[in-house]
Formats: structure tokens, sequence, C-alpha cells
């Protein structure tokens, strides 16, 4: 019997998804950060919203988005609550410009963030979903930390917040999250994801939360895709990736899959008659 390749690998596709994972544009913080690293303690930065630069950004993404054909396979956007992400998520997936008048609310309301960006309508769009795990490494920096949910749905009307607990963050502390909590968190995450009947997925989500998810990946893989996989991510950068459930944590059956034999008849293969021939002939 042969053997397979080493270096290959194969999944039923049912037990597959395919995840879009993207970090944030530049936000103010990412500016004065780099500048220097004690801007991140300022709280000038709470709940940082993102730079001219980071919009044209978001605008490059979505050009490429939509010229790859991308933004019609998305079935679902996931998006850290915090401002620079959702800003970041529905500049690249949301509809065109909301217009007055229009019934269906926006998904982002004009200005928001002091962007002095138009509102961006919710329509031909896919749903978008806030989750808390995904959230940015928690404590310490005020950047992480978020508005209270009735103040994000003032600003983001057409974004799903039902996943979120508590109106306040009771997630953020003065205590930095440890890095393999992070990676514990971002494990957790993605076998939440197995609980999602959609099987392409965009995440709108940030460095450290990406960096530390990610490590815990590609130790059977060649060290180049090991680098690949684990790499920091730049500001409005776009990763696609295929996520297995060789756990059996998801229960979706295949949309593809045909059973045959419809209708029924003798279908023995040639190859399982030769082993009972010799099976019985050994009986002999």
């Amino acid at each position: 019997m042969g053997t397979a390749a080493v270096d290959q690998s194969l999944y039923p596709l049912h037990r597959c998804k395919t995840i879009h994972l993207i970090r944030h544009a530049q936000g103010v913080h990412n500016v004065e950060g780099e500048k220097n690293h004690d801007a991140y303690m300022s709280e000038d930065f709470f709940d940082a919203q993102l730079t001219p630069l980071g919009w044209k950004q978001v605008a490059n993404l979505r050009n490429h988005v939509k010229s790859c054909g991308l933004s019609k396979r998305i079935e679902l956007v996931i998006v850290s609550p915090l401002l620079r992400t959702m800003q970041t998520a529905s500049g690249v997936f949301g509809g065109e410009a909301h217009a007055d008048g229009m019934k269906e609310a926006p998904l982002m309301t004009e200005n928001v963030g002091d962007s002095n960006h138009p509102a961006i309508s919710s329509v031909n769009c896919p749903p978008f979903l806030a989750v808390e795990l995904c959230r940015e490494q928690i404590g310490n920096h005020p950047c992480d930390k978020r508005r209270a949910i009735s103040e994000y749905r003032n600003m983001f009307p057409a974004i799903d917040f039902s996943q979120i607990e508590t109106d306040e963050d009771t997630w953020w502390t003065p205590e930095r999250e440890k890095r393999e909590e992070v990676t514990a968190r971002g494990l957790k995450f993605l076998d939440w994801l197995w609980t999602r009947q959609e099987k392409e997925i965009a995440v709108v989500t940030h460095s450290s939360f990406l960096f530390n998810t990610l490590s815990a990946f590609g130790n059977d893989c060649h060290p180049n895709v090991k680098s690949e996989i684990g790499k920091h991510f730049a500001n409005c950068e776009l990763r696609s990736i295929v996520i297995v459930d060789r756990g059996m944590i998801g229960s979706d059956e295949s949309s593809t899959n045909y059973p045959g034999k419809i209708p029924s008849g003798p279908d023995l293969p040639s190859d399982v008659a030769d082993d009972k021939l010799s099976t019985n002939g050994s009986n002999d």
C-alpha cells in the first residue's frame, strides 16, 4: 500500500471554513505609539479611531475585495467591538453611501469618530456581528478599552451587538492580559466559529490578537509556512486561511456530497470483488 506524502493533507470540505483575517486600518494610537510607546498609555487614545491615512487604506482594501470577487462571497463579517475595527469593517464590506430617506438603518452613521466620513449603507452587504472574543489584547492601554454598547448602537445601527453580554466594558482591567491568555482566547474564538453555519467569514480584528492566536498553528508545517502564518499583520492587511474541524466541533452536513445509488443497483467495485475472491480462495 502507498503512503500519503508527508507534506500534503486531505480533509472533507464540509468540515472546513474559509476565514479572511483583517487587521484594522491605521489608528491614531498607531501613529503616536510608533513615535513613543508610552503614548499607548494615554487616555487621549481611548477607543482609538482611524486616521485619514487609515481611511485611505480602507478604500484601497475595499477596491481589492471587490476586484477579486471576495466581497460577493463573504457570508458574515465578524468584528471586534472597538471603534477602529468597526470603522474598518464598515468601510471595507459595507454598502455605498447611505442616503437620507433610506428605510434600512445605516451600517455606520456620518462622521463617526470625528472622521468626516459620510454615512455607509447597510444595503447589499453581508450581516455584521460584533464579538468580544476577538478583541485586542485587553487591559492597561486605554486605546483597547471599548465604549458602552448603547453608544456604539447609535454609531453603527446595523451591526448586531446581541452576542455582547454587558453594555459597559467589563473585560478591560488596568493589568495587561498575558500573551498566553490572548492565545487561549483566540483558540476559544476559533472554536466558537464552528457554531456558525456560514462557510466563508471575514474577521476584522487586531494585531496582537492575530499574532498570538496564530502562533499556536503551523508547527506541523514547513518552516516557511509556519513563518507565513505567524508574521505580524500590517494595518489593513488581509490574509485568507482555511480552518479544519479535526475534533468534530461542528456538525454541518455537506452541501455538495451526493450519496449515489439513486436508483439503487449492483455496484460492487472490481477491487472489492478481487479482494473477496482472494479471501474466499484462501479459505478453500
